[in-house]
């Protein structure tokens, strides 16, 4: 059988945890990437949050000639005509769906844990949210996309119809251009999911502004 649990850093909370926040890394990079940005969030201790942040196994990447690298899944192109890894998304969406259950055993409320994610991260966390079947807080997708999504409006939950959905995306990004996100965002809006939107002058990275909105957004859905 396949090995689906995933190695994770945690950044816990100084009181019980009421919340939990996992966040998906991007194509090469790995679980450590964004540990810094969680006390730029001052987060209320109140909201006692934990932040997970799962590393991605390390495969072979069409798109750079073969090398193997930390990736969720495999990628052939950046165009929307390009063949997609479904099969590779999908075993993500499984680990990750494992994470959930892991922090809901733990007694955290399935409607109080976000899926966040940047780029190939943030395709998997959109993926992944948009299907679960028990209600999630939200999805906080970062430079990012809706991958496969032909097949969303077959295969979306009833308990996510109404998601809360973050969208953020750099209007000079070259590696994922905005037009991906805003694609994303229409297809989502044509579906009626609430989608709650921002552009930041930046390339593929993340920005102060964004982090401040960040914040702002998951004290409203986490409280």
């Amino acid at each position: 059988m396949e090995k689906t649990s995933l190695d994770c850093l945690e950044i816990n909370p100084k009181n019980t945890t009421k919340a939990t926040v996992i966040w998906l890394h991007g194509l090469g990079a790995g679980a450590d990437d964004f540990l810094s940005i969680v006390p730029q969030l001052k987060l209320p201790e109140s909201l006692a949050v934990r932040f997970v942040f799962p590393q991605a196994p390390i495969l072979p990447v069409t798109i750079n000639n073969g090398y193997e690298m930390p990736a969720w899944y495999d990628v052939y192109g950046f165009d929307r005509t390009s063949k997609q890894d479904e099969q590779g998304i999908r075993r993500s969406e499984e680990k990750l769906a494992q994470l959930i259950s892991t922090e809901i055993n733990n007694g955290i409320s399935s409607d109080k844990i976000v899926l966040a994610g940047f780029s190939q991260g943030g395709a998997i966390a959109l993926h992944t949210a948009l299907r679960y079947t028990q209600k999630l807080a939200g999805v906080m997708v970062l430079s990012s996309y809706l991958p496969i999504a032909d097949l969303m409006a077959e295969e979306k939950s009833v308990e996510n119809t109404n998601l809360a959905i973050f969208i953020a995306h750099g209007s000079n990004d070259t590696v994922l251009p905005l037009a991906m996100a805003q694609l994303t965002r229409e297809y989502l809006q044509a579906h009626d999911y609430p989608i709650d939107w921002h552009i930041y002058p930046m390339a593929h990275q993340v920005c102060l502004e964004e982090i401040r909105d960040i914040s702002a957004w998951l004290q409203k859905v986490l409280v």
